[in-house]
């Protein structure tokens, strides 16, 4: 199942979503990225190593990305039972996008009442992740990743439930996957570049233009389910 009713791939809409999503990813992930790279001891603190370090962070954090997207795309399955549930999950999936987008523009912050979900479970991971301070090592990176990937996100939550609306847990963890690595850029720039990148991003008019692109999506989403709709 499609859940965009468009003809743009899915993966390649989840990847475009990662990138429009890069304001949040570096106000919520851009300090926790640079709170891991001061916390390397300075005479540790190669080009070589720290870049193996922080793309192990990425892989682990979008591996967890993946495993919920199979999850909850799993979940679906469940109750996409009937071509009326198919249509409930993919008007949740638009929904879903356009409180992503406020949230990115800044114009409603009503997604953090979602994040809080998540807050209970991260109660119980966060002591993990200081488990594995200071990281040294890219085992160590990648298991910590993959503990911060399960941070409470708005924008995660977002996507997830379209994952949820694919049905397909091979789906929904590669939707997870291509929207991972989507955000990849904004959280691997480094130095100049990322002072560059994040004025880019975090600009009014870059936000602005994100939000209402998604916006624009996921009303197209709803406009091709409305035929559907009426015919039972």
């Amino acid at each position: 199942m499609d859940p965009t009713g468009l003809d743009l791939p899915p993966l390649a809409a989840a990847f475009i979503f990662g990138l429009l999503g890069g304001a949040h990813c570096i106000g919520m992930c851009g300090g926790i990225m640079s709170a891991l790279t001061f916390a390397v001891p300075p005479s540790m603190r190669s080009p070589a190593r720290l870049s193996g370090l922080l793309l192990g962070y990425n892989l682990g954090r979008i591996t967890s990305y993946m495993t919920a997207g199979a999850l909850v795309a799993g979940l679906g399955t469940l109750v996409a039972l009937s071509p009326q549930a198919r249509l409930v999950l993919q008007a949740l999936a638009a929904v879903m996008l356009i409180l992503m987008a406020l949230y990115i523009a800044d114009w409603w912050k009503g997604l953090l009442r979602v994040e809080a979900l998540g807050r209970r479970l991260w109660k119980h991971l966060e002591p993990l992740g200081r488990r594995l301070m200071p990281v040294v090592r890219i085992p160590q990176a990648l298991a910590l990743g993959a503990v911060w990937g399960w941070l409470p996100c708005g924008l995660v939550y977002s996507m997830l439930a379209w994952s949820l609306a694919m049905a397909d847990p091979w789906r929904g963890a590669a939707l997870m996957g291509a929207f991972g690595l989507g955000t990849l850029p904004a959280l691997l720039a480094t130095g100049l570049a990322a002072r560059q990148l994040g004025s880019l991003i975090r600009h009014p008019a870059t936000r602005t233009l994100a939000a209402l692109s998604i916006i624009a999506f996921a009303l197209w989403q709803v406009w091709t389910l409305l035929p559907a709709t009426g015919t039972h």
